[in-house]
């Protein structure tokens, strides 16, 4: 029998999931002793009819079945400015010690986009041996309507890394997570977010992953015909007014470096590349690029450049303090992603494997 049995309505484009064997509730269950693998065979829900765009509704219900495995927490941090800054936790309950978890904290705090706080099956893995993951809403972000965003871009930039670092000092001070063994993780503009906040205080993370991370504003912002540069200006200043360049290189990554500090151990981690996109990024390194194509898609590779990591990597080697137990990785896909479908999940245990090691070491 097949995992799931739907019922598609083609004229209205909706549908039912008659039978579906929920196999992540299943697995959590054997892996906490709560049901035996005979028992599973009989594990299966029913849902009303919805239309497929309707996703929110299948991530509370993830949430729901799993709820009594792990738990959520809510917390109003304190930032510098005495702004209170949501925090969100995600914890196993039985595997949670106090100030004994390793944990990792997301942040964004750009575009006024939501964090996004739904259900990710690769986080499972990190939850089941105990590690506390944590969610922090900075000024930029969403959620907090418009001024919470405009508090957190252009010359207000430095707030979002603030309350950034706020959030980490409240999970060690309140004994969440334990001392040394905290880890940051951000994605596109999030990257810049956590690894301004390394350069402000490198010894508050054991290590990070930077996902197609904005390394290197102050060059980037100058080099216009770059696709979707011109609506950078508005979130993180425009370098021809004096005061935005100088708040852009207050906070730039690659221009806040320290010397003769030990840096946490960093995974920089590329997104794959459809065919059409390598060759450009080919071109942009070659120097032949010479007109934007305007395509508007969002990757890491045009918006965020590979050499922006390729830089900071460089200069976070030559003048942080060599440690081989804190190394500085750059992992830059060249797979192409129409002949690896599995991509993603080989990235995600990458990661996962990389923050493990580190915790351990």
């Amino acid at each position: 029998m097949p995992d799931a049995v739907v019922d598609y309505n083609l004229s209205s484009g909706k549908w039912n999931i008659v039978q579906q064997k929920n196999l992540l509730l299943d697995r959590t269950r054997i892996l906490y002793g709560r049901t035996s693998s005979a028992s599973t065979e009989q594990s299966s829900i029913s849902q009303s009819s919805r239309s497929t765009d309707e996703v929110n509704f299948q991530d509370d219900h993830l949430w729901n079945d799993l709820s009594e495995f792990y738990a959520c927490e809510h917390f109003d941090v304190p930032s510098y400015d005495g702004v209170v800054v949501p925090l969100t936790i995600v914890y196993s309950h039985t595997r949670k010690k106090v100030a004994h978890n390793p944990g990792l904290l997301h942040g964004h705090g750009a575009y006024g986009e939501l964090l996004d706080k739904r259900w990710q099956s690769e986080l499972k893995s990190l939850l089941d041996r105990g590690w506390v993951v944590a969610y922090a809403d900075v000024r930029g972000g969403g959620g907090g309507g418009k001024k919470w965003h405009h508090d957190g871009r252009r010359t207000k930039k430095r707030n979002s890394i603030n309350d950034y670092i706020s959030c980490a000092k409240f999970l060690i001070e309140k004994e969440i997570v334990e001392e040394n063994k905290l880890a940051g993780w951000g994605y596109s503009a999030g990257g810049l977010l956590v690894a301004s906040a390394i350069n402000l205080c490198p010894d508050l993370f054991r290590a990070a992953v930077l996902k197609v991370p904005f390394l290197d504003p102050t060059n980037t912002l100058l080099y216009p015909i770059l696709p979707l540069t011109p609506a950078d200006y508005e979130e993180f200043g425009y370098p021809g007014d004096i005061e935005d360049f100088r708040a852009i290189r207050n906070y730039s990554p690659y221009d806040n470096i320290q010397n003769d500090v030990i840096y946490p151990a960093v995974m920089w981690v590329s997104l794959p590349l459809p065919l059409g996109d390598l060759q450009l990024v080919l071109a942009i390194l070659l120097g032949v690029f010479k007109k934007s194509g305007g395509t508007g898609k969002r990757i890491g590779t045009v918006r965020f450049g590979v050499w922006e990591a390729a830089k900071w990597v460089a200069r976070v080697r030559e003048r942080s303090i060599y440690d081989p137990t804190h190394p500085i990785l750059l992992n830059l896909t060249v797979d192409i992603v129409e002949e690896n479908r599995y991509l993603q999940c080989k990235e995600a245990a990458l990661e996962t494997a990389f923050l493990i090691k580190m915790m351990d070491s």
